[in-house]
């Protein structure tokens, strides 16, 4: 079993990942990760590498998405746990069915398409992500209009696994997302 350092891990991600808010997508999601992980009890950097990793074939594999990424994870030896948090990412998509059976996995679910609600309302409103009120993104995800490609069940079924109600999740996020750019 082996761990891509971090700097690996973006190298991974420079190589496979062109869209500018694609990568910038991974490092929400990897901040996120890594922030639970503080507050969980897990490893730092397994969440961090996770978080960023996560969609790493999407770009070039929409369609097949995760399953490219799952053969390079299994082919370069990252942990199963990594592995199968990747995999149940894609609960409800192109055929995946894998619940998540670790908070790692949970994490991911829960951290990975609400991401996509806080870049849409800094698109509209911009203010840094450690400035914005949590009653405003909780309305935004009860519109189903506002960044309508957003699965809002998948954030749902990953704070359920996680164990976070979802204004404890939302208002994580804020604190976790205030350093980034």
């Amino acid at each position: 079993m082996s761990l891509p350092t971090r700097a690996e891990a973006n190298a991974l991600l420079e190589e496979h990942v062109r869209d500018e808010y694609q990568r910038h997508h991974a490092l929400m999601v990897a901040t996120a990760m890594e922030g639970y992980a503080g507050t969980l009890g897990g490893d730092p950097h397994l969440w961090h590498v996770t978080g960023l990793l996560h969609d790493l074939d999407f770009e070039e594999f929409p369609d097949l998405h995760p399953a490219e990424s799952i053969k390079w994870f299994r082919q370069w030896s990252y942990p199963e746990e990594l592995i199968h948090a990747v995999e149940a990412h894609a609960y409800g998509y192109h055929g995946y069915t894998t619940l998540p059976g670790t908070q790692l996995a949970a994490g991911l679910l829960a951290c990975d398409e609400i991401s996509g609600i806080f870049y849409a309302y800094r698109k509209l409103n911009p203010v840094r992500y450690g400035e914005m009120k949590a009653s405003s993104i909780k309305k935004k995800l009860r519109e189903p209009s506002f960044a309508a490609k957003v699965d809002r069940s998948a954030i749902l079924l990953g704070c359920e696994h996680l164990g976070v109600p979802i204004d404890d999740h939302v208002t994580n996020l804020i604190g976790f997302f205030a350093p980034l750019p």
